[in-house]
């Protein structure tokens, strides 16, 4: 039969009727495993609940009425995750989750999990996750964040949810989600651990509970055998972690209950009480296909899908509540049948509630935050001269702009009792170009901390802080190295708010070391001038100043949006202007600026302003307001031209009212991008003036080439420089 839902569907009622079933691959008891009958049922229930939903959403979806296509079926085991771990255990699972999510509401008196996941099913605007935006397995109440489509993207930040348990405990975090007992558990499938992603995660978890560092993890591997169509050899994911040092493996057979039962409390002791990693395979079946579009016949043989198909779970569960005589045969068909009415009753009523969001709707979610916190008070002279010691004289002269981002780090930490510093070398080293010097000696290896070379952990390790109250202020130490990871901001961080309506947050400032001009040092990997990877993510904020001052008041208001919204910043530091003193001449310091007023932000999309020329408007940004300031004096100097350089500041989001208000009615303007021209700030600001600016002014762009940036002299020859924006305003101007 082509309709394979259908045949398990006959073949469970056909199967138990019949008294036919598989043969155990296990034997553990219900007495070994303390499982009495009462609890036995219950899991049973779960799955047979679980299941009714498979089926109930692929008969919606026939109609074009269901938008679900993964299902959890031959995954009804994880109902047991749902029993053997806390409510205050956060739970990072996959699509295969239904079971679980339905057993773990059982914990909490009131829940509805079967209406509340068929209105995801039908993406209904009264889905209580996600409001109707995807169909999502996730509750605030349940402490479960939502998650997607995950291909192992989530393990990252279980580890940071589960590393930031110890340390919110040590701290005393009053703003902490988890209590100091808590476990985090992470599901995942076979082939979805072959991914660089888990692979990091696993091995950075190892790295840190080797240091005997508290790592109160259980990895949930779901092991079906297979991946799409792709097959996970055998005994493979055995070889690769029943040995791993430091990581305590547990082998559960699927099928059995209670040897699941069994093996999910081992593993939740272990890890509860050592506070140490475990790894629980649990070996299983996947019926159903992959997908609702998945015709599995087409790479495995009819035979094969039957013989999988008798190894359904439900008919292991049933097997062994008959065995132990707790229900009859037709007991368990009522169960079954009872179920099916019940869930196609709430299935009928789910499909007529609201489904349609308007595109504000929509937008509002990627921003949205449900629970603001509050800030603390800005910082002191007191309590900041008492931070520096000695050196707050020092300090109080105008400072270069690493100084001064060193400075407001230790300002936040300060401020912040949740702020944490950490990525590669930041921490004893003080960073590759000494920005966080003196931030480990002053606040401490829990607060200031370096981390494995992994992007991926960098970033999943800030997210997962984020989840338990902190305020992560990771480092990535080069702006190219980002896209080793840039899936953890835009799959996993940017996306959280805009699948939970805001319940779920994960502020964060994200500092990365980046943009073009190093001399002595660079080529495409240290050197990157493409900002492109961030601007096209909804709802991420992204920053670049461009000299000391600004970069104080900006990272203040990103630390606001991070704690307080719940917003995912991201902090570009221009490397070639970190150590910039002078502006025009050898020794003028007319780029050094003091320490701005603790009070004082930069407003989100406020732009920086400088002169007021009437001839030529120059927008740019980062390392391009120098060079523009540089251009602006010879333009005046030498030939008489009047100009206004504005700093865009923020790339994201970009005040367009503003940038037009302040070009105003202005005949020539000239943009000056310092990334590559091709998918630019540029391009956008054009095509914005373009479309709102009548009459439109004469428009020219100054932009790096489309090339990687080379080693060595040449490390300039494709950016923008002083003289080419000098010739290019002059070309503007008519004037050559």
């Amino acid at each position: 039969m082509y309709n394979r839902a259908e045949v398990v569907d006959q073949n469970f009622i056909k199967f138990v009727r019949e008294g036919r079933f598989p043969e155990a691959r296990s034997h553990t008891t219900a007495d070994m495993a303390d499982l009495p009958a009462h609890e036995l049922m219950d899991l049973f229930e779960t799955q047979v609940m679980s299941r009714q939903m498979d089926l109930r959403a692929r008969i919606l979806k026939e109609k074009g009425e269901c938008f679900y296509t993964i299902g959890s079926s031959g995954h009804e085991g994880n109902a047991v995750w749902g029993k053997a771990f806390r409510l205050t255990d956060m739970a990072f699972v996959h699509y295969r989750s239904c079971a679980f999510m339905i057993q773990r509401a059982k914990q909490l008196p009131g829940s509805t999990p079967l209406y509340d996941t068929m209105l995801s099913f039908v993406a209904s605007s009264e889905d209580p996750i996600a409001g109707g935006r995807h169909k999502v397995f996730g509750s605030y109440p349940l402490m479960v964040p939502p998650q997607t489509s995950t291909i192992a993207s989530h393990l990252p930040k279980a580890l940071g949810a589960a590393l930031s348990i110890g340390r919110a405990k040590d701290l005393k975090l009053s703003t902490s989600v988890m209590p100091s007992d808590a476990i985090v558990i992470c599901s995942f499938g076979d082939a979805s651990i072959n991914h660089s992603t888990a692979v990091g995660a696993v091995n950075s978890t190892l790295w840190v509970a080797h240091q005997n560092v508290g790592m109160p993890l259980v990895f949930l591997c779901e092991d079906n055998g297979i991946g799409i169509s792709v097959s996970t050899p055998d005994r493979w994911l055995e070889s690769q972690y029943g040995q791993r040092h430091g990581l305590y493996y547990v082998e559960a057979d699927g099928l059995n209950l209670c040897d699941l039962y069994m093996k999910a409390r081992e593993a939740e002791r272990y890890a509860r009480l050592r506070r140490k990693p475990v790894f629980l395979h649990m070996r299983t079946v996947r019926l159903l296909g992959h997908a609702g579009s998945d015709m599995e016949t087409s790479y495995r043989s009819l035979q094969e899908i039957e013989a999988t198909e008798f190894n359904d779970p439900l008919l292991h569960s049933a097997r062994i509540i008959l065995e132990h005589g707790y229900a009859s045969n037709e007991d368990l068909i009522k169960i079954y049948k009872n179920m099916e009415a019940r869930v196609a009753a709430i299935g009928e009523y789910a499909n007529t509630r609201p489904k349609y969001l308007k595109p504000e709707e929509v937008r509002a979610s990627l921003v949205a935050c449900a629970f603001p916190k509050e800030e603390p008070p800005p910082a002191t002279e007191p309590q900041m001269a008492e931070v520096f010691g000695k050196e707050w004289p020092k300090l109080q002269q105008p400072l270069h702009l690493a100084k001064l981002i060193n400075m407001v780090l230790h300002e936040t930490l300060s401020r912040f009792p949740g702020a944490v510093v950490f990525g590669e070398d930041v921490a004893q080293k003080g960073g590759v170009y000494n920005v966080t010097d003196g931030l480990w000696k002053r606040f401490g290896p829990r607060r200031v901390f370096n981390s494995p070379l992994d992007e991926q952990t960098i970033l999943g390790t800030a997210i997962g802080f984020a989840h338990n109250g902190f305020l992560p202020i990771p480092e990535i130490q080069f702006l190219a190295y980002v896209h080793n990871a840039e899936d953890q901001i835009r799959g996993e961080a940017a996306t959280l708010a805009f699948f939970s309506q805001g319940q779920f947050t994960n502020g964060m400032v994200i500092r990365i070391a980046g943009l073009p001009y190093q001399k002595g040092f660079g080529g495409h990997f240290h050197n990157d001038n493409s900002l492109a990877v961030f601007r096209d993510i909804p709802g991420v904020i992204v920053a670049v100043p461009s000299n000391g001052a600004d970069a104080v008041k900006m990272f203040r208001t990103c630390c606001h949006e991070a704690w307080v919204n719940g917003r995912v910043c991201v902090f570009v530091e221009p490397i070639a202007l970190y150590m910039t003193r002078d502006l025009h001449e050898t020794n003028d310091k007319g780029w050094t600026f003091t320490y701005p007023p603790y009070e004082e932000r930069i407003d989100l999309g406020e732009p920086g302003i400088y002169g007021d020329g009437k001839d030529l408007t120059l927008v740019t940004y980062g390392n391009g307001v120098h060079l523009s300031q540089q251009a602006v004096k010879i333009l005046s100097d030498q030939h008489n031209v009047s100009a206004k350089v504005i700093d865009l500041r923020w790339i994201a989001p970009i005040n367009g009212d503003r940038l037009r208000e302040e070009i105003g009615s202005a005949r020539h303007v000239l943009i000056v991008d310092e990334c590559r021209k091709t998918g630019s700030l540029s391009e956008w600001v054009a095509g914005h003036l373009a479309e709102h600016l009548d009459p439109m002014p004469r428009l020219k762009i100054v932009a790096a080439d489309d090339c990687f940036i080379p080693l060595g002299k040449a490390a300039a020859a494709g950016l923008p420089s002083k003289d080419q924006i000098v010739t290019a305003a002059l070309k503007l101007l008519n004037r050559i």
